[in-house]
């Protein structure tokens, strides 16, 4: 057994058995796939154990004894790092502690080493230096989800030093003419990160994300208005099914993403909503101008499910978020509605779900366009047409939004049984 000690080898045991004693099996990945809904901490192999937060936010954790103390020791996220690799990572870590090498002490050794010059530590640290000079707290979040998605499993454990021109391209390329709005974000925050570094003296020479004079030089120019920004959407014919899987969680997520998805509001305005703009006898939730895209009030219809909904919730004496979050005097995480949902529908996002609301609309009633454009809060762009528009609507799209609701919640059929005896 090498270095580790007789109580280290007894623990290593005492993990390898189940609960009858015998070896314990090592889950697939539809297995681990379904304990992400799960908050709690899972064995998955030898070592390897997955820690789902009440956010359904999930890590891989590697779990061993050292001085006859349990160790965690995290891995990476869920969505970034497959069972496999996760797997051989754990694997790898066990031949170093048999070697003798604590592995936690090592790591904190080789981050201290580095002097916080990981891509990922320096653009972390960006995000918070400017986090007080952003209009809100979803610009933060926005920088955090692109960079998590596509920059971090290519370059986030890099020093940055050694991020170099091919790098970026390997980042881009896959969705600079797919996505090219998000790629183009995603050059950006990844040349103010560089530039950040450069500044701290992390880095030296050019900025490889640079646009002009170099990235121009190897990426196709699109034109801002031919740019494409594609939110990953649910079929609206699926969302039946989706609704009824998502009212079997529990949890404040779970209750916001149902609300936001009745209303057709944007995560912002969901997680940010207040009691105090609910008058639940009419029916109405106005949002305030200051949490509008378009920065003009706008009020929403609420339907009888998402008035039910809302009549359900705990209603904390002081509490002004009807969506508290984690955080005392805080609503909920900006991101918590999209690990629900991605732990559900891997690769969607909660904005797609207003699209499928606007499909749905479009392809399935005979509702106007234009009532669908008002219930999503969107801009008039035809001059004309918001210049003779006076009111907003609000009765009609009252009908709209019930309709929207019935759909995604169908009537129970019910199973006739015939009587035994009974004449045909």
């Amino acid at each position: 057994m090498g270095r580790l000690s007789a109580a280290e080898q007894m623990h290593d045991l005492w993990d390898d058995l189940d609960q009858g004693g015998k070896m314990a099996k090592q889950l697939t990945d539809r297995g681990v796939r379904s304990l992400t809904s799960k908050p709690g901490v899972h064995r998955v192999a030898r070592r390897l154990y997955l820690r789902v937060k009440p956010s359904l936010a999930a890590y891989w954790v590697m779990r061993y004894s050292k001085d006859r103390k349990a160790v965690e020791m995290s891995l990476g996220p869920y969505e970034t790092l497959s069972l496999a690799q996760a797997t051989a990572q754990a694997a790898a870590l066990q031949v170093d502690r048999k070697n003798g090498t604590d592995p936690l002490k090592a790591r904190r050794a080789a981050l201290q080493r580095q002097a916080s010059a990981l891509f990922q530590d320096v653009a972390t640290a960006l995000i918070e230096s400017k986090r007080a000079g952003w209009k809100n707290e979803k610009h933060a979040a926005q920088w955090e989800t692109t960079l998590a998605t596509y920059v971090f499993p290519a370059i986030g454990s890099l020093d940055v030093a050694a991020v170099d021109t091919e790098h970026v391209l390997k980042i881009l390329k896959p969705i600079w003419t797919t996505k090219t709005e998000t790629a183009t974000r995603v050059r950006q925050r990844i040349e103010a990160v560089l530039n950040a570094a450069a500044a701290r003296g992390l880095r030296s020479g050019d900025n490889p994300a640079r646009w002009k004079g170099h990235l121009d030089n190897l990426l196709a120019k699109i034109p801002k208005k031919e740019r494409t920004k594609h939110h990953a959407a649910i079929a609206w014919s699926d969302m039946p099914e989706f609704m009824a899987e998502l009212r079997q969680k529990d949890g404040t997520s779970a209750k916001a993403l149902e609300f936001c998805i009745l209303t057709a509001t944007r995560t912002g305005e969901a997680i940010e909503a207040q009691w105090s703009e609910v008058d639940l006898e009419g029916k109405v939730w106005t949002i305030p101008a200051s949490r509008m895209k378009a920065k003009r009030e706008h009020r929403v219809a609420l339907s009888s499910r998402a008035v039910e909904l809302l009549h359900a919730l705990p209603r904390m004496e002081g509490e002004a978020w009807i969506f508290p979050g984690s955080r005392k005097g805080r609503p909920l995480s900006n991101m918590a509605m999209l690990e629900l949902l991605r732990g559900m529908r891997p690769g969607l996002t909660v904005h797609g779900c207003r699209s499928s609301f606007r499909d749905w609309a479009s392809e399935a009633t005979h509702h106007s366009p234009e009532l669908a454009e008002m219930a999503l809060a969107h801009v008039i762009t035809n001059q004309t047409e918001a210049a003779y528009r006076r009111g907003d609507l609000l009765e009609r799209r009252r009908t709209l939004m019930e309709d929207w609701s019935n759909y995604l919640s169908p009537p129970k059929t019910c199973k006739v049984i015939p009587i035994h005896g009974a004449s045909a």
